[in-house]
């Protein structure tokens, strides 16, 4: 009743194109001084920070000094207000950066890089509209100005429009054919927009323009990978972390593709490596704990899960996932705490009600499984493996008008849903309607020729209405199908017994036995096969093994009982026959108890 449905967590490297150094005196701006690119980051700056250092801070304490000196001898002088704003800028003052450029822009309504600079900080400061507004005039003083339209492109993007930050990049290009910059950023705006094609041919001209430029071997490796490229995605992984060994992003995305292509152990040891050098990074412990699980390695995987919980608990994929991991390592309390932190987090996560539905289940809290399987309805009313799961429930309550329900509306939603046909088979069986069953049991088979399980309930079905050929048919279907699936044997030998072909019989039980040597039904039924050989040493034998298995079985008594009298052993027939009436039969076989009773004398 499980379905795991796990994803990897993947980074996007989409915002790390910066934009271009603020513009000064005597500055040229064009690719070479559009700043620099960092893996580390997943926004976009709106350029270098250079006061981290005391003797950075200080100098730039010297040019605002300066540049204030300038503007107190001239007021008018937009050229000044402009560097100092630039040098605050590089302080991290973003809003004393913006009113210099105000200040110039007032005295110098004409000042392309004033509007440049200001656009560049409002964009730093996430005010994009304002952004824009600043480019667009910077744009329309200098038209020819790439800086300023491939800058646009990027505040473009940032709001979500695509196309206008592509038609930007666009422009860009067509007025420097060597901005790499602007085939990156294209690269990754098609990318967004699902146009794998065009990003790897924009990603294959800046790498051209750029060969050192990691980011972007890294991005066209992610589309290599949405393409299901995976060799060609790990190579430019590869090429990445050769530039720059410290990009946790390409171990992290190349342990992914690995794992994609089946190489559990190789995405192991690049999750390892992008731990290494960031161990805050809780996807990677999430994705390395996808591998261990996948592997089989389920107390590995939960100790991933949990340090991915450690370092972001609102995760409801991580509890989800450990959730998974405990149900299959049969802690099922666990389990459900997990699903249900799950579910605290994301009140209509359908799946994670479904997966806790199957833990109550199986712990045998059917109620609680149903308002499960309610709530994913209410949550997705087209979801048919919910109704054929809560009718499976309804079954095992004895409520089979409401199974059957169930049955029928998930077979509505998805008519090819041969476990539907069959479950519904099933239901009417337990109904006695064997014709309905075995015709939903034919529609399933019909679905899936390779279900064994419905030929071995049709088999069953066969079996109860007296056509024993169809039914040895049936289980001669499901061994071919999966020699190992021991209660087939014990249905066909039941079937052959009945046929009177008793070697056959035997034959069949006895592998039902090999196959479950805790099978006391099948020692039960050997052992009425042996009598009927008249072999009733190895009758009693198989009797005595069906007790020890199961003692509460009145039936295996009965018929020890009826083998000890047909060998004269009168005291060991009676204890037998008053047991088997003790434990309880039928209303024949009590007759015939008693009956036996008396002809013996008790």
């Amino acid at each position: 009743m499980k379905g795991v449905a796990y994803r990897l967590v993947n980074f996007s490297l989409a915002g790390v194109i910066l934009l271009g150094l603020l513009v000064g005196c005597g500055q040229s701006k064009g690719p070479a001084a559009a700043g620099t690119k960092s893996a580390a980051t997943s926004a976009v700056s709106g350029g270098p920070n250079t006061s981290g250092t005391a003797e950075a801070q200080a100098q730039l304490d010297q040019e605002i000094e300066s540049w204030t000196k300038a503007i107190a001898l001239n007021s008018q002088d937009a050229n000044a207000y402009n560097e100092r704003g630039i040098a605050y800028a590089h302080k991290g003052d973003l809003d004393l950066a913006i009113a210099d450029w105000d200040k110039a822009i007032a005295v110098d309504g004409r000042y392309a890089d004033a509007y440049y600079n200001r656009g560049n900080a409002y964009y730093e400061k996430g005010e994009i509209d304002k952004a824009i507004a600043d480019l667009n005039q910077a744009i329309a003083l200098d038209p020819q100005d790439a800086d300023a339209t491939y800058a646009r492109g990027l505040a473009y993007y940032n709001k979500g429009n695509l196309d206008q930050a592509i038609a930007d990049y666009g422009k860009t290009i067509a007025l420097d054919p060597g901005y790499a910059l602007a085939y990156h950023s294209r690269g990754i705006a098609y990318a967004d927009k699902g146009k794998p094609d065009q990003a790897i041919a924009d990603y294959d001209q800046a790498i051209a323009l750029d060969p050192q430029d990691a980011i972007a071997y890294y991005n066209r490796g992610n589309a290599y990978t949405g393409q299901g490229n995976l060799d060609k995605a790990i190579a430019d992984y590869d090429q990445a972390i050769a530039i720059d060994p410290q990009m946790v992003a390409a171990y992290y995305s190349r342990g992914n593709a690995y794992y994609d292509k089946g190489n559990t152990d190789q995405a192991i040891a690049n999750y390892d490596q992008a731990i290494t050098l960031d161990p805050q990074t809780a996807a990677a412990f999430f994705n390395r704990g996808n591998a261990y699980y996948s592997k089989g390695d389920l107390d590995q995987a939960i100790a991933d899960y949990s340090q991915a919980i450690t370092l972001d608990p609102q995760d409801a994929n991580a509890t989800y996932a450990r959730g998974l991991a405990y149900y299959d390592k049969g802690d099922l309390d666990q389990a459900i705490a997990d699903l249900s932190q799950t579910i605290a987090l994301e009140p209509k996560n359908a799946t994670a009600y479904l997966e806790r539905a199957a833990v109550y289940y199986d712990k045998g809290d059917l109620d609680q499984a149903i308002a499960d399987y309610d709530q994913v309805i209410t949550l997705n009313p087209q979801d048919a493996l919910a109704y054929q799961n809560r009718g499976i429930v309804y079954g095992e309550k004895g409520e089979l008008d409401k199974a059957i329900a169930d049955y029928d509306q998930a077979i509505t939603l998805d008519p090819k849903n041969a476990g539907a046909y069959s479950d519904r088979g099933w239901a009417y069986y337990y109904q006695r309607d064997l014709d309905r069953a075995i015709a939903d049991y034919g529609q399933a088979i019909a679905l899936d020729p390779q279900d064994a399980q419905a030929y071995y309930r049709r088999g069953i079905a066969y079996y109860d209405k007296g056509e024993l050929d169809l039914a040895i048919a049936d289980q001669d279907q499901v061994i071919a199908l999966e020699p190992a699936f021991g209660v087939a044997y014990y249905e066909r030998g039941i079937a052959y017994a009945d046929k009177g072909e008793t070697d056959k019989a035997i034959a069949d039980l006895s592998q039902a036995i090999t196959l479950d040597p805790q099978d006391a039904l099948a020692y039960h039924r050997r052992g009425l096969a042996y009598a009927d050989k008249g072999e009733l040493d190895k009758a009693i034998a198989d009797y005595n093994q069906a007790i020890t298995l199961d003692p509460e079985v009145g039936l295996a008594y009965y018929n020890r009982g009826i083998a000890y009298a047909q060998m004269g052993e009168k005291e060991k027939a009676i204890a037998d026959l008053e047991k088997a009436l003790e434990l309880g039969l039928d209303a024949d076989l009590t007759s015939e108890a008693e009956a036996k009773l008396d002809e013996l004398g008790h």
